[in-house]
């Protein structure tokens, strides 16, 4: 089983978990954070590190929220790797508290 990032990371990009995460499994795209399956070892240390609490067990994503599991997924293939904390978004705090924000992603 694998983590999977929720579109409430998306405009925010805190990156409070990757700092955490013992095998570097993150990806780092231009507004949002992806959890690399192949690499997530379901240590769960990154759960609590999200502010906006975006990331969650693929068990455990919400059925509004499904879609996001393959999006992970592909996103990961194609964004580098982040290994270490970054400041947020300058707008961060303007969204963290936003629903439905995926027509917002940038790929």
């Amino acid at each position: 089983m694998t983590h999977v990032v929720l579109e409430s990371c998306i405009r925010c990009k805190y990156t409070d978990c990757v700092d955490v995460c013992p095998v570097d499994c993150f990806r780092e795209g231009p507004n949002f954070l992806t959890i690399d399956p192949d690499e997530c070892i379901d240590c769960a240390v990154c759960i609590p590190e999200c502010p906006v609490n975006a990331i969650v067990p693929e068990e455990d994503v919400p059925g509004n929220q499904q879609h996001m599991i393959q999006l992970n997924a592909d996103l990961a293939k194609n964004w580098p790797s982040i290994t270490k904390r970054k400041g947020p978004l300058l707008d961060a705090d303007d969204w963290k508290d936003r629903t439905g924000k995926l027509d917002e992603l940038i790929k």
